[in-house]
């Protein structure tokens, strides 16, 4: 009976190490599992940038008092005509849900590059986790601020252990798959802009009845300002303060692969899923500019200055205090729940981004573990993160709203640049444009970290871990065999063939540097050090040039032979010049069942340093490091490839 226990036991814990590791395959080769509708997806991002109703319109008013409706508009000039056509170009650059962070890796290839994606990854991890933590954290504040909040139970109270219960439950939707968070999101979404459309509407028609507080706002409006132009300037400068309203392109395209495409798509430019996620794009950014215009002229003219005001009845839930007032308690505490779960599911858009961002570089960089490929891994990681951030800040809103908006105008910023740069080096006609609305949100980004400077140190943590676990991660795996494939074209293959006939059944590699020493001195070198009396011609030169030393994985390494001065020479080029070596050794073992011998001479210098060089620049002590990497693939001595050092 225990070994029939056993066996189940067993048999239960290999099923939930495959569920748990799901999907690791498909997406290191940039598939997805599921895929929807772009209006379905568009809920999935729009839980994100809809759910900030809940709040923009106070936070308008707290920034520009009675002009709130004109910086409104600016907001949404700004959305419309700079943001969405960066984010459409976006989308069109980067199919598969990089983003622009994609875009500046190509543009700066190498490790310059490379340090340009983390230092964004790590503003795209402030961005997506504060998104999560903030959210709930919201959503807790208005569960809290409901008139009926002292009849709920008393573990209701505790606002750390309410935040923490609504991330535990985003987390749980996640770890059963993206289908379900999709239809959540749609629900949501549907019901929610439905009940935002009907306050409007009915506050409109209270407003058109009571012209007098129009007359009353306009008035006030310019009582204070007088100018036109005035108004104008003041608004623009106010800018930054309301760029919260911006949020939501990043997560659109970072989502992209969850878009459903059109048959026939080609997989490396899927022009269908491009045209749905454009249309995803200027679709929630025009449904949300009109209700940001609605909401702001409804809220400023309808609700008095002191209920906007820190414990006012209107802080941080403006549309929600006029559900109550025009509408009755019971549609205000219906608004109130379905805005509860709208600004707690806002997290799923971030959650999706994160799921969709981080698989795509850090385990390809070789920055992170083999783990962090499948979905389920990650998304337990990031909730015990969201779960950290949340107790750090004790579920405060506002300790959280710097770092969350200097993550994603920061995004933005980066954004356009990626876009002006193309279209500059492709000199096309909207680059000037791209170039003013980079303009925009640098100076939007800078004067919002001069404001809340807590935002930029808080990032600068998220991209100081980000840092220390990817260099970390790759010295960790740096003895990997990251080498997908190996191919030789004929002649490399019938020079193989040739030494397993004629040189006593043996394939004797000799390492030699590209450049180096000649072939005949090298030979001659190598038979003395390694007294060797096999005859000449027998040895097989083996060059590998260095491509670019930041990437981590080689797909396929294509090996060419070549006969030079009467000496057979392999060439091939690769990231890591020990990995190059193991993988070929590796792979004539597999095709002609012999043990290969690879010889090398001495390395010499600072082993520090060659450990250095090897990680980060693909050389140093290769053969040591060769050797290594040939023990971890294969553990039988007998079939492992022998590596000779003289």
């Amino acid at each position: 009976m225990t070994t029939v226990g056993n066996r189940r036991s067993s048999r239960l814990s290999n099923r939930i190490r495959r569920w748990f590791f799901e999907g690791i395959r498909q997406s290191r080769i940039g598939q997805v599992q599921h895929q929807s509708s772009w209006w379905k997806v568009g809920c999935l991002t729009g839980v994100d940038y809809f759910s900030t109703l809940g709040y923009q319109p106070g936070i308008a008013f707290l920034a520009a008092g009675f002009l709130s409706p004109l910086a409104t508009l600016i907001l949404v000039l700004v959305t419309l005509f700079g943001a969405l056509p960066v984010y459409r170009r976006v989308a069109q650059e980067s199919p598969h849900g990089q983003g622009s962070i994609a875009m500046l890796e190509n543009l700066f290839p190498g490790w310059f590059g490379k340090t340009v994606v983390l230092l964004l990854l790590g503003f795209a991890a402030t961005d997506f986790i504060i998104t999560i933590t903030l959210s709930a954290a919201d959503a807790t504040a208005h569960v809290v601020e409901n008139p009926f909040f002292e009849m709920l139970p008393v573990w209701m109270h505790d606002r750390v252990g309410v935040t923490l219960v609504l991330i535990s439950i985003l987390g749980a939707i996640f770890l059963a798959g993206f289908k379900e968070a999709i239809g959540i999101a749609v629900l949501l979404v549907i019901a929610y802009l439905s009940l935002n459309g009907v306050v409007l509407v009915t506050a409109i028609k209270e407003l058109l009845a009571q012209p007098d507080l129009l007359a009353d706002w306009n008035s006030k409006v310019f009582t204070t300002y007088q100018s036109p132009w005035t108004m104008i300037g003041i608004s623009l400068l106010l800018f930054p303060k309301l760029a919260l309203g911006l949020s939501g392109f990043e997560t659109g395209v970072a989502v992209m692969p969850l878009v459903k495409g059109k048959p026939g798509d080609d997989p490396d430019v899927p022009q269908g899923r491009i045209a749905n996620t454009r249309l995803l794009l200027t679709s929630v950014a025009v449904i949300m500019s009109v209700f940001l215009i609605g909401s702001a002229i409804v809220t400023t003219t309808m609700i008095p200055a002191d209920a906007f005001q820190e414990n006012g009845e209107a802080n941080g839930r403006a549309l929600a205090f006029l559900a109550h007032k025009l509408l009755g308690h019971g549609f205000g505490t219906a608004y109130d729940i379905c805005t509860i779960l709208i600004l707690w599911f806002a997290g799923a858009s971030a959650m999706a981004g994160l799921l969709n961002l981080v698989p795509r570089y850090l385990p390809r960089f070789g920055m992170a573990p083999d783990w962090a490929s499948a979905v389920r891994p990650l998304v337990l990681f990031f909730s015990l993160i969201a779960v950290v951030v949340t107790v750090i800040f004790r579920a405060n809103v506002d300790a959280q709203a710097g770092a969350y908006a200097t993550g994603v105008l920061v995004l933005m910023t980066s954004a356009a640049a990626a876009v002006t740069i193309s279209a500059w080096s492709m000199k096309q006609k909207r680059r000037i444009a791209y170039l003013l609305v980079t303009i925009v949100f640098v100076y939007t980004s800078i004067a919002n970290m001069i404001e809340r400077p807590e935002g930029l140190q808080i990032a600068s943590f998220f991209i100081g871990s980000i840092l220390a676990i990817s260099l970390f991660s790759r010295a960790l795996r740096s003895i990997e065999l990251r080498i997908s494939s190996v191919t030789l074209d004929e002649k490399a293959r019938q020079f193989i063939e040739e030494a397993k006939v004629h040189a006593l059944g043996e394939v004797r590699l000799l390492a030699h540097r590209p450049g180096g020493s000649s072939y005949a001195h090298k030979e001659a070198e190598s038979r003395d050090i390694h007294s060797i009396t096999i005859p000449e011609g027998d040895f097989i030169f083996l060059e590998v040039s260095l491509s670019d030393a930041s990437d981590f994985i080689d797909d396929c390494l294509d090996v060419n032979g070549y006969e030079i001065e009467g000496y057979k020479v392999l060439r091939c080029a690769s990231t890591a010049v020990p990995n190059a070596i193991a993988a070929l050794l590796l792979h004539i073992r597999d095709t002609t069942n012999v043990v290969p011998h690879a010889y090398f001479g001495w390395t010499e210098g600072n082993p520090l340093a060659y450990i250095f060089k090897y990680i980060f620049l693909g050389e140093g002590e290769t053969a040591p490091v060769a050797r290594e990497i040939l023990r971890e693939v294969e553990h039988d001595p007998k079939r492992r490839p022998r590596i000779h050092v003289g």
